[in-house]
């Protein structure tokens, strides 16, 4: 199949897909007589793979990891295991930086409660004091 049918039924953009070529995620494609790229059945089941995993978030590298695993279908899924805990607490992270910036947001909304002019918000006063960081 040409790279615009891959991207129809894979749901990544043909740029997506050259990218993750350049980058080694799926290999680089045969070439019809016109000069265009032809690509197989396994390559479009690697890259919703690759989509599915980035879905999820996971980095490229990540990604890679997970593919050179699944290139030795007998081993002891410990490896993937390591990445995905690995990746569990990065999102654990995320989340603990995020609740803690809604906190922050919800505080200074406090700082605002009544309709004034711009010169009398609380909010521009508290982000123009200084030293307010957290």
């Amino acid at each position: 199949m040409k790279i615009g049918e891959l991207a129809k039924s894979s749901g990544c953009s043909v740029q997506t897909i050259r990218y993750y070529e350049k980058e080694g995620l799926i290999s680089a494609p045969s070439r019809s007589e016109g000069n265009f790229r032809l690509y197989d059945q396994q390559a479009e089941e690697r890259l919703i793979f690759i989509k599915r995993c980035r879905n999820l978030d996971l980095s490229l590298d990540e990604v890679k990891q997970l593919l050179t695993l699944s290139l030795e279908p007998d081993t002891a899924c410990d490896e993937v295991n390591q990445i995905v805990d690995k990746h569990i607490q990065l999102v654990e992270a995320r989340i603990a930086d995020l609740q803690h910036l809604h906190g922050q947001l919800r505080r200074l909304r406090e700082d605002c409660t009544k309709s004034l002019t711009v010169n009398q918000c609380g909010i521009i006063k508290t982000l123009k004091a200084p030293g307010v960081d957290d």
